[in-house]
């Protein structure tokens, strides 16, 4: 008996452990990091996006600065770049919800992993886009953050995995962190809203949180 209570024990420790970061991740989402008070005149626009489950940042090509922009592959008829972290192997062998496996879920949630950014281009803003307001110190910020999560080569190239992208419209290139249930994608972006002095969460595994925000 004494070892069924004890399986008993740790079964229920087991279901309660997602529910206990549910709850958690809940209450963080909700409350709001107030944007930093800045003088300065606001007179440029960043995007967030979803596609229903994770979030993604887009700069107008003409804003984002040298530094950021060298060894991204794009045309000079894309205005728009989108920026987007996550797993490796989650990225490359879920290309659709479809393709999602329990593998691939639980070795980007609990297994330390390599990570990539996903820079996707676009002509043309999108309406499902929403726009923020942004002065030129934020977006400097928010830069800076960009690119200091791309991995470079030891002589600070961008590595860019070939013909690994969903489309003509988008790359892949190594990233610097490990995925997990504390860091995903959109954590990933939050904090890139939080370090540029952006109105954000104060923390979020999910998409809506920050899109709430900005609504």
């Amino acid at each position: 008996m004494k070892i069924l209570n004890k399986i008993l024990k740790g079964f229920l420790y087991i279901l309660l452990l997602p529910i206990i970061y549910l709850i958690i991740s809940l209450v963080f989402t909700e409350i709001t990091i107030e944007r930093k008070a800045n003088s300065s005149i606001s007179n440029k626009f960043i995007f967030l996006n979803s596609n229903g489950v994770h979030l993604e940042i887009i700069l107008s090509r003409k804003d984002i600065n040298p530094e950021l922009l060298k060894g991204l592959i794009y045309s000079e008829n894309e205005n728009y770049l989108s920026f987007a972290w996550g797993d490796e192997n989650f990225y490359i062998n879920t290309p659709t919800w479809n393709d999602l496996t329990f593998s691939n879920a639980f070795q980007a949630l609990f297994m330390k992993s390599s990570t990539l950014m996903h820079v996707s281009r676009y002509r043309n803003k999108q309406s499902a886009w929403i726009k923020i307001k942004v002065n030129e110190d934020e977006l400097k910020r928010m830069n800076k953050y960009i690119f200091s999560t791309f991995k470079h080569d030891k002589k600070g190239n961008k590595i860019i995995l070939k013909d690994k992208g969903y489309s003509k419209t988008d790359n892949f290139y190594k990233a610097k962190g490990s995925y997990s249930c504390f860091k995903t994608c959109n954590t990933w972006v939050n904090s890139g809203f939080k370090k540029s002095g952006l109105k954000s969460c104060f923390w979020t595994p999910f998409d809506y949180g920050l899109i709430k925000k900005y609504k």
